[in-house]
């Protein structure tokens, strides 16, 4: 058989697993062998690729092992090039894309850019015309599968001794058309590319096939081959040489994975292990923990502790954020854990560091520590903040923020006391305790967050998102410079009626006309009437009164109009009369 189109798939033998995955209280990682069979047929070429990527550890752990299968659209001299390039940038680049991502969007944005480049060599000449491909992948990640699919390649699934199909073929429903793709990756600037996704189990068997096979046997007989045996190499081998067997004109290409073990509960298996660990009791100055030296209790909240401590191995100052044992229930520990992992992932500038400590033997993390203050804490001592003030403070907070949305989190929770600004004027952006990444599905019955700095739309239930943490950093810096909020105070459990909201001026007649348009686009009620993006808000800011908005300041109406206030002052003091009038005649 050939298979010179595989790349990046060492074969996974089914041997023993590590003494460390035999230990009580360790999950075993996940264990897939696989194999791949393709082959040109009656065509004078194989348009067909086919490939894998078996990454082992933390790698493993984060993104998956991924599968691909490409069908290079027949009848063009590239079909083959879009095939290959297209699965081979898939693998390299889906693991180059930031842990946080969803799969889905890991993939997507990958393909599309792939797509992009296909549809560029398209244009630049006639040999080129035309190149485009299908593409079917399957992503195994900890406890579950994901299948990205366009075109007409097909994903299978065997799962308790039946074959069912994942993905539907994008032809035309013409019995005339029917081989006639309308999607494909280089066909369209518009991709849409099919994602599915469900619960991974011992034993399940995936099946990436191109037209040639699936075709010509049919669902049935493929089916039967399968049941057969679970050695993967014999699978793919069986399907393409029996496609062959009866006929087939077009390329034959099987690429069978066998799942042997899945790991146990995944974020990334962190929330297992910290639910093993126990909470530590509630610390006094000068107690230790685990090699920590407590020096103060820093914060408390109904959930949570924050302590400064001192490592004693070093002198290192920390923080160490834990939770109060009375309220550590299974929720509340995974979302501890959950913090921290995302945590980590953040970018060094703009937020705390999470630091390693080797004798952790409890549930808590560890951050640097910064001296400095929380922009509440200054407005509390006083502190009027000046408009370039502003500007350095918002500039800040928005490349933080910025940084955090290119990573697919949502932090849900920005407002004074999560920003801290340090001794040397550097801002960190604190507590990503409520934080969202597009890698997790959070079930929540409501959005979390502080409700003065919430968008008005998270109160008619949308889910909150990167529109809504951009107008909580319109309102902390409203708030800055003015020590109101654009609507008033909203209470917790209320629900807010919101007008207009009140202009700057209304409280700091200093304010710069241009910064007032700034906060009050970032504030506006109608998410379509603010920024779109961090970098968007950023760049107003930075540009100042020297490039102001558009959005002019409101002006009175006997300044905008006078003729028209006369009248109206006119009309209203004859109304006044007539209902004077009115009275004095019924006396």
């Amino acid at each position: 058989m050939n298979k010179a189109a595989i790349i990046d798939v060492p074969t996974v033998e089914p041997a023993a697993a590590p003494a460390a995955a035999r230990r009580p209280g360790k999950s075993m990682p996940l264990s897939v062998r696989l194999g791949h069979a393709t082959e040109q047929g009656l065509r004078p070429r194989n348009e067909d690729f086919v490939g894998a990527a078996t990454p082992e550890g933390a790698e493993l752990e984060a993104k998956g092992l991924l599968l691909a299968v490409a069908d290079g659209v027949g009848g063009h001299a590239n079909g083959r090039e879009a095939a290959e390039y297209t699965v081979r940038g898939l693998l390299a680049d889906y693991y180059a894309t930031p842990d946080t991502w969803s799969v889905e969007k890991s993939i997507n944005t990958v393909v599309g850019a792939i797509n992009r480049w296909l549809l560029a060599q398209s244009a630049k000449s006639r040999d080129y015309a035309g190149m485009a491909t299908t593409l079917t992948a399957v992503a195994l990640r900890g406890r579950r599968y994901y299948v990205a699919h366009v075109g007409d390649s097909r994903a299978y699934l065997w799962h308790d001794g039946a074959l069912r199909r994942l993905t539907e073929d994008h032809t035309w429903e013409h019995p005339e058309l029917d081989n006639v793709l309308r999607r494909a990756v280089g066909l369209d600037a518009q991709l849409l590319i099919d994602f599915d996704d469900g619960e991974l189990a011992v034993g399940d068997r995936f099946l990436l096939v191109s037209d040639g096979v699936w075709n010509t046997l049919g669902d049935e007989a493929m089916g039967e081959l399968f049941a057969r045996g679970d050695d993967p190499q014999a699978a793919a081998d069986a399907l393409v040489l029996e496609a062959l067997h009866r006929g087939a004109t077009d390329n034959c290409t099987a690429l069978v994975a066998h799942v042997d073990a899945v790991p146990a509960d995944n974020l990334r298996d962190r929330l297992a292990s910290g639910r093993r660990l126990p909470l530590p009791p509630r610390l006094k100055a000068g107690e230790t923990l685990d090699g920590l030296r407590v020096e103060e209790l820093l914060h408390e909240s109904r959930v949570t502790l924050l302590y400064r401590v001192t490592r004693l191995v070093d002198g290192a100052a920390l923080v160490l954020k834990t939770l109060r044992q009375e309220e550590g229930d299974e929720e509340a520990m995974a979302s501890l854990v959950r913090e921290e992992w995302i945590a980590r992932r953040v970018p060094g500038r703009g937020f705390p560091s999470v630091c390693e400590h080797a004798g952790r033997d409890h549930l808590y993390y560890l951050m640097s520590w910064h001296e400095g203050e929380t922009l509440k804490a200054s407005l509390a001592r006083g502190h009027r903040y000046a408009a370039h003030e502003l500007v350095t403070i918002g500039t800040a907070l928005l490349r933080a923020v910025a940084s955090l949305h290119r990573l697919g989190i949502v932090h849900r929770d920005i407002k004074p006391d999560n920003i801290h600004i340090d001794r040397k004027g550097e801002l960190r952006l604190l507590d990503l305790g409520v934080a969202a990444s597009d890698g997790e599905d959070l079930r929540e019955i409501n959005n979390p967050g502080t409700p003065s700095y919430m968008a008005p739309e998270l109160f008619a239930g949308q889910a909150a998102n990167e529109a809504s943490d951009l107008y909580a950093c319109g309102v902390t810096l409203y708030e800055l410079l003015t020590r109101k909020y654009p609507y008033g105070e909203i209470e917790p459990f209320q629900r807010p009626r919101f007008g207009e909201p009140v202009p700057p001026t209304r409280y700091r007649p200093d304010t710069p006309e241009w910064l007032e348009a700034v906060l009050l686009k970032a504030c506006a009620r109608d998410a379509k009437g603010r920024f779109e993006t961090a970098e968007e808000f950023l760049v107003a800011l930075e540009r100042g009164a020297h490039r102001p908005l558009a959005t002019h300041r409101r002006a009175p109406l006997a300044a905008r109009n006078p003729t028209l206030a006369l009248k109206v002052v006119a009309i209203a003091s004859l109304l006044l009369n007539l209902v004077l009038l009115y009275l004095l005649s019924r006396h």
